[in-house]
């Protein structure tokens, strides 16, 4: 299976987990995500400075700007395999 099936597979599969993961789980499987599959974050940060969530979301994304999309893919199964144990 290539790496964008695996890929695919674990995002499916993430949304399948036993149990929740934490907040800074959660926030490193969306930023991962998101550079596997659209690469360095290309939108503004949010414009509401009481969106915490949003705020969040796209700091731990735009930190992994210059991983490559093949990287963060492998690193995003790695980590979903993790969390089925």
């Amino acid at each position: 299976m290539d790496l964008t099936a695996q890929f695919e597979q674990a995002a499916a599969e993430s949304k399948t987990l036993s149990e929740k993961p934490s907040n800074e789980i959660l926030l490193q499987l969306y930023s991962l995500y998101k550079q596997g599959s659209t690469g360095d974050v290309d939108t503004d940060a949010p414009a509401n400075p009481f969106d915490f969530v949003a705020k969040a979301k796209h700091e731990a994304w735009a930190a992994l700007k210059g991983k490559s999309r093949e990287a963060a893919m492998q690193e995003y199964i790695d980590l979903v395999k993790r969390l089925k144990g």
